[in-house]
C-alpha cells in the first residue's frame, strides 16, 4: 500500500493530490504539560516509522498540494503538516482537514484536555469536539477552500446548521489560513 501511494504521488499530475483516509495522520501531544507527550498510538501516532517515510517523501519529492483528509475521532481539526511535528519552524509540507461526524459525540470530557494541549502543538490551526456535522471543500485552480458546517442538534429534523469556521490553502503555498 505504501509503495503504491508513494508511486501514485510521484507520477501525478494533479494540481491537488489528495490523500483520504480514516485516522489523524499528523502528530498531536495530547499531554499539555511541556515535559511529558502523549500520543494516540491509534493514530498516525503510533505508525511513526510510516508517516516519517511519507513525510521524507513529500520534503524530497514535493507532490503539488498535498491535502490529508480525515475523519474517525468524532471532532473537527486543521493540522499544517510540518517535517518535523516537534520543531514549529520546520518546513510546512501540507495541510490535513479532519472532519467530525454528523452524529456520534466525541467524549466530553476529552474537550478541556485537548484544548490546553494546543499549546504544544503549534502546527495544529483549528479543534472543535463539541459540534457535529461536516467539512465542504471546494477547490479551484488558484484555492482549497474547507468549511467546517456544523448542526445546531442530531436530535430534532428541524436542526439548522452554519459554519463554525473557513480555512483556505492557496496554490504552491502550504499550510491553511483562516478565510
Amino acid at each position: 500500500q505504501e509503495r503504491w501511494l508513494l508511486q501514485g504521488l510521484q507520477r501525478s499530475q494533479a494540481r491537488w493530490n489528495v490523500l483520504a483516509q480514516q485516522v489523524m495522520f499528523s502528530q498531536y501531544d495530547f499531554d499539555a504539560r511541556p515535559n511529558l507527550q502523549a500520543f494516540n498510538v491509534d493514530q498516525w501516532d503510533g505508525y511513526v516509522a510510516a508517516r516519517t517515510r511519507l513525510l521524507e517523501f513529500l520534503e524530497q519529492r514535493q507532490p503539488s498540494n498535498p491535502i490529508v483528509l480525515t475523519g474517525d475521532i468524532h471532532s473537527s481539526w486543521v493540522h499544517d503538516i510540518k517535517r518535523d511535528f516537534n520543531s514549529p519552524d520546520s518546513q510546512t509540507l501540507g495541510t490535513e482537514f479532519v472532519a467530525t461526524s454528523i452524529t456520534s459525540d466525541f467524549p466530553t470530557q476529552f474537550i478541556e484536555p485537548v484544548t490546553l494541549a494546543l499549546s504544544n502543538n503549534p502546527h495544529t490551526k483549528f479543534f472543535d469536539g463539541a459540534f457535529r456535522g461536516y467539512v465542504r471543500c471546494t477547490l479551484s485552480r488558484d484555492r482549497w477552500q474547507s468549511d467546517y458546517r456544523v448542526v445546531s442538534t442530531i436530535t430534532e429534523p428541524e436542526a439548522t446548521i452554519r459554519t463554525l469556521a473557513s480555512f483556505v490553502v492557496e496554490d504552491g503555498k502550504p499550510g491553511a489560513q483562516r478565510a
